[in-house]
């Protein structure tokens, strides 16, 4: 399922100095967050903003004071008794966040057309152009594996936005694997996986329990380019792998199409009930559709999940 036919400085990015890099990265972040908030702009006009009033009662957590927060969070206190100023977390604003993880593995660096985005760069808008809506709505939003706590204002999406403009869009951990590592979130929090699922059933079955039986509600989005659904090809084709596998020549792509679309019907129709199963929600979304029709039916679904 990996398999896909290959389309007709002096210094590495680790050895730039510092603010080489920075520069680098923030010449490519402009871009990509003007991108998420058109297409935001576009699906907001059909949805009702969510915007919380109060904070909750429920004590969560101490963290360090950051950019972005106000002082009346200061809890003096606690910051008294060490060099550090903290911020006093309640229960509230761990239990409405969204985690957001995108599939950063070498299958998703394809297209099968230069007029196409890569897989990748529609999961990346996708990620952001959520988020945008999300903090739109008064949600905490962070990247999966990211290090970034939950946040929400026009900061945290600055940072999520470079995070996202990043190569490694700071998931050290399994940024180059197909699904996500299961790590602990806080109670009640949603986690979005937007990739394109095609690893082994028992895999994503594995990752979406772990998440599940800690009571973590989700919602998967399936990224697939239109080759991908439909094998248009013909005659003799050399497929190479992305991921490592050995290429591979058919004289005949003819001969293998109706077993081929078999196995993704089936694995399309395994991660509907595996979804189902633990009522998430899963979705397939195709790059030569417009991105604003997956992101409203995501957003449209995480809004029911958190309401209810």
């Amino acid at each position: 399922m990996t398999n896909s036919p290959r389309p007709d400085g002096d210094m590495s990015a680790g050895a730039l100095p510092l603010r080489k890099r920075a520069e680098q990265l923030a010449a490519t972040l402009p871009p990509l967050l003007v991108a998420a908030e058109r297409v935001a702009a576009t699906v907001v006009q059909g949805v009702h903003g969510r915007r919380r009033v109060g904070q909750g009662e429920t004590f969560w957590q101490f963290r360090h004071y950051a950019a972005g927060d106000t002082p009346q969070l200061i809890d003096w206190r606690q910051s008294a008794k060490s060099d550090h100023v903290f911020i006093r977390e309640l229960e509230w604003e761990a239990a409405q966040s969204v985690w957001i993880w995108r599939d950063h593995s070498p299958s998703m660096a394809w297209r099968s057309a230069q007029d196409l985005p890569e897989k990748r760069a529609r999961g990346d808008l996708l990620a952001l152009a959520l988020s945008v809506l999300l903090v739109r709505g008064g949600e905490h939003v962070s990247l999966l594996g990211s290090g970034i706590r939950p946040a929400t204002g026009r900061g945290a999406l600055s940072r999520l936005a470079l995070a996202i403009a990043d190569e490694g869009g700071g998931l050290a951990k399994g940024r180059d694997s197909d699904l996500p590592p299961v790590q602990p979130l806080p109670r009640n929090a949603q986690v979005v996986f937007l990739g394109d699922l095609l690893a082994p059933l028992e895999d994503v079955h594995q990752v979406v329990r772990g998440y599940a039986e800690r009571g973590i509600k989700g919602h998967l989005l399936q990224i697939l380019d239109p080759a991908e659904e439909k094998l248009p090809y013909a005659g003799r084709v050399r497929f190479e792998g992305l991921q490592g596998e050995e290429p591979w020549l058919l004289s005949r792509v003819e001969s293998v199409r109706h077993t081929y679309l078999e196995r993704l019907q089936a694995q399309r129709e395994g991660l509907a009930a595996i979804a189902r199963a633990v009522a998430w929600t899963y979705a397939c979304h195709h790059t030569d559709r417009p991105p604003q029709t997956a992101l409203l039916a995501l957003y449209t679904a995480l809004s029911q999940t958190l309401e209810s």
